[in-house]
């Protein structure tokens, strides 16, 4: 069965429940549960937004009485300690895909707007997307490969004279537009899936490397790359230098070993970006934690190093610890965590209870700055995709069919990135085996507490803070979010 919840865009997502404008009585909610609106919320200390395994809930706020007392109990407690601070977030989102934003902008004028503000607005009754990573050129969730500067067969271009992303006009720059309109802060990162195929080793879209003659030529590329978005007013704030450099198989997609990333950092991009002024952060690897030697292997490298923010992650192999072994061997280096996907039609709960415990929490405990599911919309066949090395079955947070449905990684990251604005900081938070949680502190000192119940019994336990607590109760499987 799949997962998703249909929802028409004339209903808000009111308390996170999916409650029409009209509706007086119950707000209907997947599968025949419901939910009574909160008519006369109570007072409470803590707010707390719950979504269900089930989806008999999903991002919603409780109207329950949560209130510190100095009262203590027999339950174990997740205590907060803001005197440990950690890394400052950035954002939580997803990848804006070719696909996905051509199948945003397929949209009427007023659906169109609507769930861009639900999406990145901060508004009660919008999930505050702060991150947005982007393809340069294609992507395997592209509807056909193609990047910005390819050439007839024997020609070159190593001036990037025709450079040109005439073929983002259509879709992307225009709901990037749109998106900038509602959250002009918003973090984006570009990274490229190949190089153009003239620069390669195989002069194809899939696989092959990229030949050490047109380094200087491949830097040029992403300095033209930053600075045609700029003109668009869309601002670059950082980029990976390789999708997945250890996975030939995408279509598109290159080879790229660690030796040579470095060098391609410290003759050609890094010197690149200092002459023309470019201040946009370079990330290396993007690609799974089973290799944390990978980027290690770069920031032993100096002279490609001083050029280096910080190392990106996905995590098809190997295990989340992994970031903070990069992380505390080169300390003064940034961790980003930029992909992962989910295999449709998916399970809700155990994703639910995966993505969140291992990402959300996981990622960000071992000092990831941001959190990205993969692609933000798919088609009920989850199209469009390249052939021949395209995904076939990434599920979309938003599925659009044309109607919009809100699949697991909506939830996923709503339950972070409505609550956890960029500024914030990752606090002290107490490990526990069965809940799994993080805390954050906000611009506006908020504290921020998300907590996934990953046993099968209802959980009850405490929120220590400040040596007083509050008592709560997460169900099997349920995933909440406590801010006060």
């Amino acid at each position: 069965m799949r997962f998703s919840t249909i929802i028409l865009f004339s209903c808000l997502i009111s308390l996170g429940s999916c409650a029409c404008k009209k509706s007086t009585k119950n707000a209907k909610v997947e599968d025949g549960a419901t939910t009574p609106p909160v008519t006369n919320p109570v007072a409470s200390d803590v707010s707390f937004w719950l979504t269900k395994g089930d989806k008999s809930a999903l991002l919603q706020k409780q109207n329950v009485a949560l209130n510190f007392t100095a009262t203590n109990n027999s339950y174990s407690s997740i205590e907060i300690d803001e005197a440990q601070v950690f890394q400052s977030i950035d954002g939580f989102g997803y990848t804006l895909t070719g696909g996905s934003a051509t199948l945003i902008n397929s949209l009427g004028a007023t659906e169109k707007d609507a769930l861009i503000k639900e999406l990145f607005g901060t508004e009660e009754n919008a999930i505050g997307v702060s991150y947005l990573r982007l393809s340069v050129g294609a992507s395997d969730l592209s509807a056909n490969v193609f990047t910005y500067n390819e050439r007839p067969n024997g020609q070159t271009d190593v001036n990037q004279d025709h450079f040109s992303i005439a073929s983002e006009m259509t879709d992307l720059v225009p709901i990037l537009k749109k998106i900038l309109a509602i959250n002009p802060n918003i973090k984006i990162m570009g990274s490229p899936w190949t190089a153009p195929t003239w620069m390669k080793t195989n002069n194809a879209y899939k696989g092959g490397s990229l030949k050490p003659e047109y380094y200087a030529a491949y830097a040029k590329y992403f300095v033209k790359y930053i600075q045609a978005m700029k003109a668009q007013g869309i601002t670059i704030d950082a980029i990976t230098i390789q999708n997945e450099p250890l996975h030939p198989g995408n279509n598109p997609s290159m080879y790229m070993e660690a030796k040579d990333q470095a060098i391609f950092i410290k003759t050609a991009l890094g010197p690149a970006f200092e002459a023309a002024n470019i201040t946009t952060k370079i990330i290396i690897y993007d690609h799974n934690a089973d290799r944390p030697d990978y980027p290690m292997e770069i920031l032993a490298d100096a002279a490609a190093s001083k050029y280096v923010d910080g190392s990106a992650f996905h995590l098809y192999g190997g295990q989340i610890s992994a970031l903070s072994t990069v992380r505390n061997a080169y300390p003064n280096k940034n961790i980003y965590f930029t992909e992962q996907w989910v295999g449709g039609p998916g399970n809700f709960a155990e994703d639910l209870k995966w993505h969140i415990s291992t990402l959300i929490v996981g990622a960000t405990r071992n000092w990831s700055k941001n959190v990205l599911e993969w692609n933000l919309a798919a088609d009920p066949n989850y199209n469009p995709h390249t052939p021949d090395g395209g995904c076939t079955s990434c599920l979309g947070a938003i599925t659009i069919a044309p109607a919009v449905s809100r699949n697991v990684a909506y939830y996923v990251i709503a339950h972070a990135s409505k609550f956890v604005r960029p500024g914030s900081v990752r606090i002290g938070s107490t490990l526990n085996s069965v809940l799994s949680n993080v805390a954050f502190k906000t611009p506006d000192g908020k504290k921020a507490l998300v907590v996934m119940n990953t046993s099968s019994n209802d959980q009850t336990f405490n929120i220590k803070h400040n040596g007083k607590i509050v008592t709560t109760m997460l169900p099997a499987g349920a995933a909440g979010t406590f801010v006060w």
